[in-house]
């Protein structure tokens, strides 16, 4: 791990991983190592752990019962892998473009720098890097100023180093995950008063929750999912993430509340496990 940890990863309560399930495991896990540049850490037949520099962040895991999602399920918008330096956002633009992979847009949120694609089976990805946090602008609430404008992408690929790309640059890890949900104000209620994070921007639609003061851990919006159900077991897609807790008081807080509203969790040996009130799986641990 590099010594020094992005600003999003040193806040209260940060994205640990990701789990996917998906249809085709060789051809996703391939992508992810090619074309994202993770690499395997643990692997079995009906799984695969990846991450970067033996640091987990995706778990794809595959089995028969698996049914693909619809469009407008909940689950994942898009996972948002944070990189270390405009120069890494930049060293991986072209080696996706010498690779000839669709990009989906790219964005420059005032806060951060974007590129979107998705993998093989339509889960959303999101390429980014982040500006220091003193070039960003809060609000007198604490809420942050984000926006969404173009991004010079021949720029950014100008930029690039012209070394080979030899997998995600350590450090590179899991800033954000962005959400479809079935509505708003029972995310907001869910984000803020059961898991203690704060509302750091909205946009029509979506809100964006982050803790420690950085623009958003988790996002959510039902832009493609309004009125969406619980998902079923058996769904592709997002299963589940992770939220590491860097205060334990703050792991506490939100397990008093899960208690103190009567939402089903387990305690396990090393964490809280529950569910979203979309049957996205969570596991908090500090």
């Amino acid at each position: 791990m590099s010594e020094i940890k992005q600003f999003a990863l040193t806040r209260p309560a940060y994205v640990g991983q990701a789990h996917l399930v998906v249809h085709d495991l060789p051809r996703v896990s391939d992508f992810y190592r090619k074309i994202i540049g993770l690499s395997v850490i643990e692997k079995s037949p009906s799984g695969e752990v990846l991450g970067v520099n033996g640091q987990p962040l995706l778990t794809l895991s595959t089995s028969t019962a698996a049914e693909r999602a619809p469009l407008n399920a909940a689950g994942l918008f898009h996972t948002a892998f944070l990189m270390p330096s405009r120069q890494d956002l930049a060293h991986w633009l072209a080696h996706a473009a010498h690779n000839n992979i669709q990009l989906q847009g790219a964005s420059d949120h005032l806060v951060s720098e974007a590129i979107y694609l998705a993998d093989p089976e339509g889960n959303g990805i999101e390429m980014y890097r982040d500006r220091s946090p003193e070039e960003w602008t809060y609000q007198q609430d604490g809420t942050v100023e984000m926006a969404t404008l173009g991004l010079n992408l021949q720029a950014l690929y100008d930029s690039a180093p012209k070394t080979a790309f030899e997998g995600a640059a350590e450090g590179t890890a899991i800033g954000h995950i962005h959400l479809q949900v079935g509505n708003i104000p029972q995310a907001d209620e869910f984000y803020q008063d059961v898991l203690g994070l704060k509302i750091m921007a909205r946009y029509p639609g979506a809100s964006f929750f982050g803790s420690g003061a950085y623009h958003h851990h988790v996002a959510a919006n039902i832009w493609n999912s309004r009125g969406a159900t619980a998902r079923k077991d058996n769904m592709t897609g997002l299963s589940g993430y992770s939220l590491k807790f860097n205060e334990r008081d703050a792991l506490d807080r939100a397990a008093a509340a899960l208690d103190r509203l009567e939402i089903a969790s387990e305690r396990q040996g090393d964490g809280i496990v529950l569910k979203d009130p979309w049957g996205i799986g969570l596991k908090l641990s500090a």
